[in-house]
């Protein structure tokens, strides 16, 4: 598809520093439970006052001593933009034909077309191939105070979950990927990230070719459990309409 150059709704020049959010009309729990992996985009540009919504909503999260470590940089349609998005598309496209080969999608099930394997290597196919053309690419950096340890993603993820549920609530949609491994130190080049941040995530964005619904998990049971390991208390009790699935990738 054409990469996405138009003007966006809701410019700078419309918006006033009192605008207000939007009007929300999804739920917080029926967003939880209905915000899909959106990898498909219809092409066109999310409005900015959209954006200022989204990622207000992103700069909300919890961080531990609320020291708000993390920065988003946004990609949408500059020079700059372009060339990022360029680059990570390469490193899509190899982890995915990496993880189709290793987790043999074209294999077993994936060898019959409507399978749910096959139906995710197509869906996953034409998303690492339209990479460079994603009307939104998000970079989440953290900004490190301290030295490296497992603990510190609890500063930036939240907000990355934040950021999803607030697209899903202004009708549009994304995905969480780490495609940017691939390329990191040329992005720190590109986008001058300084040496004492790190980028945790690459979030793509647009308005869904498709549409969210109930994601599919495994019940709660078997994730929820009181007082000691695998012992699942009696409420941990999906509510109607839950779709499930097992865990990792389609068989």
């Amino acid at each position: 598809g054409k990469r996405c150059r138009c003007p966006r709704e809701g410019s700078p020049l419309t918006m006033t520093d009192e605008q207000p959010l939007a009007t929300d009309s999804v739920g917080l729990l029926e967003g939880i439970a209905t915000t899909r992996a959106i990898r498909r985009y219809k092409d066109e540009p999310i409005p900015d006052d959209v954006l200022r919504d989204i990622f207000f909503a992103a700069t909300r999260a919890p961080s531990g001593s609320n020291r708000q470590p993390f920065r988003f940089i946004v990609l949408t349609d500059s020079d700059i933009a372009v060339k990022a998005k360029e680059l990570i598309a390469v490193g899509a496209q190899k982890l995915w034909n990496h993880k189709r080969n290793n987790d043999g999608y074209d294999e077993n099930s994936g060898t019959s077309d409507d399978s749910p394997k096959a139906r995710m290597a197509r869906t996953m196919q034409s998303y690492v191939d339209n990479f460079a053309n994603v009307p939104v690419l998000v970079l989440a950096v953290m900004v490190r105070y301290r030295e490296p340890n497992p603990l510190e993603g609890a500063s930036v993820y939240p907000a990355c979950q934040n950021l999803l549920l607030a697209a899903r609530a202004r009708g549009y949609g994304g995905v969480l990927t780490g495609f940017h491994g691939f390329v990191d130190s040329e992005l720190r080049d590109l986008l001058q990230i300084p040496e004492n941040a790190f980028i945790a995530a690459s979030i793509t964005l647009g308005k869904p070719e498709g549409a969210h619904g109930p994601v599919r998990r495994v019940p709660m049971k078997e994730l929820i459990y009181s007082d000691s390991w695998g012992e699942s208390p009696e409420w941990a009790i999906d509510p109607p309409g839950s779709a499930f699935t097992t865990s990792g990738p389609p068989r």
